[in-house]
Formats: structure tokens, C-alpha cells, sequence
């Protein structure tokens, strides 16, 4: 099994991270609070009452964490693809393989993915909800101390089921939603780019770019209900089961509450996802 796809997923999953975290720091608060009137009232109540390191909360656990898990994505991606075209990635472009395999590729990736995110992105969404300000005196203490302090208190108080809260929706975000992310990618390359040649750098970023908004415009309702679920329990369970919260939050806030945080979403999905095929393209033509 070839292993520079884990590779390059790792490192590349590295760089769309640190470009995307404060983006998705505003998002998961605007889906799990109803204390801002929009994306710029976050964003300035964030950065007056935690400073700019509000924004960065919940990122030393996942600099390592979600970049392996990313590794899986385009390891198990493209290892899926060989099994099922017997071209390894260097080929792909002399001989194309099918939408459908594309397609099956990514659902698979997806599928794993999820599995292993479902409790490093909990830990995540839990810490990026912490609004009490670090390191002034006076100041109330917030519950978590750290990643590991999260998941220790995660596992006493409500289980090891508590780490996997919201990995139904965290499944059904990203299984589908991957696939279409690799066809809509390969398509726009072979759509710009000549018959049997790689495509350019200018090209894998507006492909990766759009690639991840295509990608996100149909996952945010269940990345809603993902960090809605993974919030719930910490002050005593709300929602009966992942029906039950799509039920109660529409009911409440109506259908727009499965678009919360679309656009900052759609914002953070260009550059984080054109960084993350560009580094893993170029790091993947250094090892050919």
C-alpha cells in the first residue's frame, strides 16, 4: 500500500488547519450559541473579551489530530482508487479513472474519516465554545483546561460513548460530501488542464477552492446538528438522539438554523481546501 498519500494528507491537512481555525472558531459558536446577532458580532464580541487568542481556542489538539485525520482521507482515497482502477496517482492523469470510482473513493475516505474525527472533533468544538477569557485574575475559570483535561472530563462525567456525541451526523456530513468533494476537484482539473498533462498550480487551487465550497454548502446542515450534539451533555442532555435535535431546532429557530455558519463556511473553504491540494499535489511530484 502506498504510504506518501498519508503522508502528503498529513502535511497538508497541517496548513488548511492553521489557515482555517479562527474561521471555524466563529462557525461552531454561531451554531451552538444564540448570544450573537451574526458573523460580525461574534467576531467582535470574541475578540473584546478573549483577545485574538479566542479565535485560536481548541487548535493544539487538533494541529496533530485532524491533520492525521485528513492523512486518512487522501491515503484511504487514493488507495481505494487503486484497488479499484489499478492506476497509482502518478497515472491518473494518462488514464482517468471514472466519476463513479472518484466518487466511491472519496465516500469511503469520508466514511473513515469520520470514525476517526468523531472524538478529536468533539474535544475541539468543546474548547472552541469556551468564552471566559484566559489568563486574568478575577476572571471565571473555564470548565476545560486543555485537550487532555476535555477528554478526561468527557470520559468521568458522561462515558466513552460521550467522545463519540454527534458521530451520526459527523458520518452522514462527511460520507457523501467527500465523494462529491474529489469528483467536483478531478473535474475541474481535467476540465482546464490538457489531455494526459498535470494540472498547474493556478489550477489545483481554484479546483481545491471550489472543491471544498461545493463540499461544505451540502454538509453544514448536519455540521449544525454535528456540534449541536457534540455541546449537548455538558450541562445535562437536551436532545434523545440526533432526530430529535434536527426536530427541536427547527421547531425553535426555523429552517435557517441548518445554514448557520454557511457562509463563513463557504468563506474559509476556498483557501483552507486550494492550501490543502496545492501542498498535497507538490509534495506528491517531489516523491514521483
Amino acid at each position: 500500500m502506498p504510504v506518501e498519500e498519508f503522508v502528503a494528507g498529513w502535511i497538508s491537512g497541517a496548513v488548511g488547519l492553521v489557515l482555517g481555525h479562527p474561521f471555524d472558531t466563529i462557525k461552531v459558536r454561531l451554531q451552538t450559541q444564540n448570544t450573537y446577532q451574526g458573523i460580525v458580532d461574534c467576531i467582535l464580541k470574541t475578540y473584546r473579551h478573549e483577545s485574538v487568542l479566542g479565535f485560536f481556542k481548541g487548535m493544539s489538539f487538533p494541529i496533530a489530530s485532524v491533520a492525521l485525520v485528513n492523512s486518512v482521507l487522501f491515503g484511504v482515497y487514493s488507495n481505494t482508487l487503486l484497488a479499484l482502477t489499478a492506476t497509482s496517482h502518478q497515472e491518473r492523469r494518462a488514464q482517468p479513472p471514472s466519476y463513479t470510482n472518484i466518487f466511491i473513493a472519496g465516500c469511503t475516505g469520508g466514511l473513515l474519516q469520520a470514525y476517526c474525527l468523531a472524538p478529536f472533533d468533539l474535544i475541539k468544538v468543546r474548547l472552541q465554545n469556551q468564552t471566559e477569557p484566559r489568563m486574568q485574575i478575577g476572571s471565571s475559570q473555564p470548565r476545560y483546561r486543555g485537550p487532555v483535561h476535555c477528554a478526561a472530563s468527557i470520559l468521568r462525567e458522561e462515558g466513552p460513548q460521550g467522545l463519540f456525541r454527534g458521530s451520526w451526523a459527523l458520518v452522514l456530513r462527511d460520507t457523501p460530501t467527500l465523494g462529491m468533494y474529489f469528483v467536483t476537484y478531478e473535474g475541474l482539473c481535467r476540465q482546464y488542464t490538457p489531455e494526459g498533462q498535470n494540472p498547474s498550480s493556478a489550477t489545483v487551487l481554484v479546483a481545491g477552492g471550489f472543491a471544498g465550497i461545493a463540499s461544505w454548502i451540502t454538509a453544514t446542515p448536519f455540521d449544525v446538528i454535528k456540534s449541536r450534539m457534540q455541546m449537548d451533555g455538558l450541562k445535562g442532555r437536551k436532545y434523545r438522539g440526533m432526530l430529535d435535535c434536527m426536530a427541536s431546532s427547527f421547531q425553535q429557530e426555523g429552517i435557517g438554523v441548518f445554514f448557520k455558519g454557511m457562509t463563513l463556511n463557504s468563506a474559509r473553504a476556498f483557501p483552507v481546501n486550494a492550501a490543502t491540494f496545492l501542498s498535497y499535489e507538490y509534495l506528491l511530484s517531489l516523491w514521483r
